[in-house]
């Protein structure tokens, strides 16, 4: 049926606004200035978390390639002498290339030239192409060793999402080992446990993981509540579960020989997770000791063992201020690559210097061993990769197509904030990374993206919404700050947005509601007279200052006309969305209302936590009116589930939550202080009636239509899709655009090299609540 329902268009959020990529330089002398760096890919797409493939087992991938589908080996032009002669070198890493999925691949690199194949490692070469949508990551090669007498081949050793897991709020990370002689797959993780970041010893005989403590995920932002476990390769075969927990709260493990591990551990200050001190540690297995490698005072995380006692680390060297924004980051404060020697005399610098010899002011993530310890690997942006405008520079905004977890609707994500598609799918609207301006891009028209509002200030616009009446042509917006709690938020209505002439008259704006409240996320009924939306106005008695609750204006007049208040409670409802079905009066929105007494203030720091999706009619406005849970989060209620719409046929409801907490260490990914706590995935639940609301209660079952070690969130569903055509040609998003100054460039300097905040790919704000 194709794409029958629709696509559905949402923003990411922790992903670089440029790709990421793979390089290394090397560290035996260290690297003395950019030109010593050297990129390991075939310079496509987003590419990270690289490791070597040893000749063994690369030999081992080309015959089994070279047997199942000789056309692509020799296509690949990589043989078998090739790899016993040097000639060849492989790499195991992480690529967004395979229809926007983050999947492993295989890069093979020449010696003498640096041409560089790379293939989908367990698609292309091993043709594992029904594993549907999912996430893998963290590669690495484990067997090579003898038992009696005999070679034990070698296998791949990764993590994979794509088992679904029943429990709600609970990690879908299972490790996995693929045989390289038949491609034969086993699960090592076992039932009913969750694992990050496999680690295969020198030896090849033993895996290490960080396994999540009593098998849950509780809403960390950055520091995972996680133990080592380690593991036999092969250890199904020996009885029992094979598995032994040597490390209490720990990540990230590398083996610097079969009897030592480095890993990094997270110290939390106060709530939030996203404050925790980090450092190194060495732990000695046979005498079961642990010694601390990093010194306090500075962070210092996925370290890559080089020996039993030299380890590379990403350092964080001083603490930035990320809170300002205002004032630019110096060496200290971007994340470096060091090597750390336990053996080394007090007398002497504690550590070698690597990055920062080439990349002084940019960021380095996840450094990985090669060539024995005589060089290292790294991913980082690709600030070359900016789009110049006079002497700053921006990104190029894009659509990318990602493959679905439903097959009938398409999935594109839009590279800005807080996307909405009008009804007849022809017009998408959108907010900068600044949060300072509203763009404007029309399908299969001449007009090229636009800007259509601009405030005065940034972190002052957010959520854009459609009256779902086309022939009105008015588009609704947010202005205040965004993410703001405490603070006045107007919703301003734009009409005639996309019919103007900008040369004949400048485009009006109207705002609708009083701005002493914090008004925000409007969203019109089908006929476009009416308008929801959530409000701090008319708080309960002794209410909390961040209580929100549903009211409704007209579309038109706003509350001059009057206000009606749908719900009421010391809670916060918010995030609401009426039917796009004509005279249905259904509005679906997301409440922590459910949260039970006793618990937190707040969720790790920030908002209140404990949102729920639920509905409501419109026409229940009456005081005891209960609204219905859809669908929660953990069993306690805690987690969220936040930003439902409805699908254009009202089958569905679209949502982002937590449901699958996290699918990566967080602090290995680019971080902020005011990390946003990790939405997770985009998500989907099928309505069991229609017309019988209170039917819809607690459902059960639900679809995860994205799988990302990314934040995806708010997005939007059109009735239409762009099939088979390239969306940035239909909606001309590679035409040249405006272009705003941001508060916070991309990256200065002469040649671009220094990286600015909006690198990391956090939304740049203060501080994020509901």
């Amino acid at each position: 049926m194709g794409e029958s329902r629709g696509s559905i268009f949402f923003f990411g959020t922790y992903r670089p606004p440029v790709p990421l990529d793979i390089f290394s330089c090397p560290a035996d002398p260290p690297p003395s200035s950019a030109e010593d760096e050297l990129l390991l890919t075939d310079d496509a797409s987003y590419n990270q978390n690289g490791r070597p493939v040893p000749p063994a087992a690369l030999k081992e991938i080309l015959g089994f390639l070279r047997k199942t589908n000789p056309e692509l080996a020799s296509d690949c032009g990589a043989t078998l002498e090739d790899v016993d002669a040097g000639h060849v070198t492989g790499m195991v890493f992480v690529s967004e290339r395979d229809r926007g999925l983050e999947t492993l691949h295989l890069a093979l690199r020449r010696s003498t030239g640096g041409e560089v194949k790379v293939l989908s490692l367990l698609g292309d070469i091993y043709g594992l192409d029904d594993l549907g949508v999912r996430m893998e990551d963290s590669g690495c090669i484990a067997g090579g060793y003898m038992v009696d007498g005999v070679t034990v081949g070698h296998s791949l050793v990764y993590v994979s999402t794509k088992e679904e897991v029943k429990a709600r709020r609970t990690p879908w990370t299972v490790v996995y080992r693929t045989d390289l002689a038949d491609g034969k797959t086993e699960r090592l993780t076992p039932q009913g446990q969750y694992d990050l970041s496999p680690a295969v010893s020198p030896s090849g005989k033993m895996v290490a993981v960080a396994n999540f403590q009593k098998s849950e995920w509780n809403g960390e932002i950055e520091n995972l509540k996680t133990d080592i476990v380690i593991m036999e390769v092969h250890w199904r075969g020996l009885g029992g579960d094979g598995r032994r927990r040597v490390i209490k709260d720990a990540g990230w493990p590398t083996w610097g020989s079969d009897n030592v591990i480095f890993f990094h551990r997270g110290f939390d200050k106060t709530p939030p997770t996203n404050t925790a001190d980090w450092a190194v540690f060495r732990y000695d297995l046979a005498a079961h000791r642990e010694e601390r490698v990093t010194p306090v005072g500075i962070d210092a995380m996925t370290p890559a063992a080089i020996s039993e006692t030299r380890v590379a680390v990403a350092t964080v060297r001083q603490k930035s201020k990320q809170v300002e924004m205002m004032v630019e980051r110096v060496m200290d404060q971007y994340r470096h690559v060091e090597i750390f020697d336990t053996t080394t005399p007090s007398c002497k610098p504690p550590s070698v210097q690597i990055t920062q010899r080439m990349r002084p002011l940019g960021d380095h993530y996840n450094p990985f061993v090669l060539d024995g310890g005589r060089r290292i690997g790294y991913h980082r942006c690709r600030t070359d990769k900016l789009t110049p405008h006079g002497e700053q520079k921006s990104i190029e905004k894009r659509f990318d197509k990602v493959q679905s977890g439903e097959s009938e609707v398409g999935l594109y994500r839009v590279t800005g904030v807080f996307p909405s598609i009008s009804k007849n799918g022809k017009k998408l609207a959108f907010v900068d990374n600044e949060f300072q301006a509203v763009w404007l891009v029309e399908a299969d028209s001449e007009a090229a993206p636009r800007i259509v509002y601009k405030a005065k200030s940034n972190k002052s616009v957010f959520s854009t919404s459609w009256n779902q009446n086309d022939e009105l042509d008015t588009l609704y917006v947010c202005e205040g700050p965004a993410f703001s709690i405490e603070k006045p938020v107007q919703i301003i209505r734009i009409p005639n947005v996309s019919t103007h002439d900008p040369e004949e008259h400048k485009l009006k704006s109207f705002a609708l509601t009083d701005h002493k409240y914090n008004c925000a996320f409007p969203s019109t009924n089908p006929e476009g007279t009416k308008l929801v939306f959530r409000s701090s106005r008319d708080r309960v008695q002794g209410g909390k200052r961040e209580d929100k609750n549903l009211f409704i204006i007209d579309a038109e007049k706003g509350e001059y006309a009057g206000v009606d208040q749908l719900t009421n409670g010391p809670w916060t409802d918010t995030h609401c969305s009426w039917s796009p079905r004509e005279g249905c009066d259904w509005i679906v929105f997301s409440s922590s209302r459910g949260k039970p007494g006793g618990a937190p203030a707040s969720d790790h720091g920030l908002d209140s936590g404990y949102f729920s999706v639920y509905l409501v009619n419109a026409k229940d406005m009456a005081e005891g009116v209960v609204p219905v849970r859809v669908i929660h989060s953990a069993p306690t209620i805690a987690g969220h589930v936040n930003h439902p719409v409805f699908s254009p046929d009202m089958m569905s409801i679209v949502f982002t939550a937590d449901l699958a907490a996290v699918s990566v260490d967080p602090i290995s990914m680019p971080h902020f202080m005011h990390s946003v706590r990790p939405y997770g995935d985009i998500f989907s639940v099928e309505l069991l009636d229609r017309e019988d609301m209170a039917k819809n209660k607690d459902i059960h079952k639900y679809h995860r239509i994205t799988h990302s070690r990314y934040e995806y969130s708010t997005p939007t569903w059109s009735p239409h899709t762009d099939g088979e055509q390239d969306p940035n040609t239909r909606w001309k998003m590679l035409e040249r655009v405006p272009y705003i100054t941001p508060r916070c460039p991309y990256a200065r300097g002469q040649h671009g090299e220094k990286e600015g905040w909006h690198m990391t790919g956090h939304l740049i704000i203060d501080k994020r609540s509901c």
